[in-house]
């Protein structure tokens, strides 16, 4: 009488864990990953898609514009 009893709480306690933890755990990582795979699709057909609206100017023309700098001088 006591084994049986035994088995069945054992028997409840593995059904619980698959049932409860193991997969929904397993629904939720699949799901998961498939929404990241799909947000990362949609990106990737965003890069393609877009253009870019101010292009790079060359990093020379950059270098040739004299800028002033003002010492930082700390106040006490």
């Amino acid at each position: 009488m006591i084994k049986l009893l035994f088995e069945l709480f054992i028997f409840y306690i593995v059904y619980k864990l698959i049932f409860e933890l193991i997969i929904p755990v397993y629904n939720t990582t699949k799901s998961m990953k498939r929404k990241m795979e799909d947000i990362n699709q949609q990106m990737q057909q965003d890069r393609a898609n877009s253009t870019p609206e101010n292009p790079v100017k060359s990093s020379s023309s950059n270098s040739s514009i004299k800028k002033e700098y003002i010492d930082f001088e700390e106040i006490k």
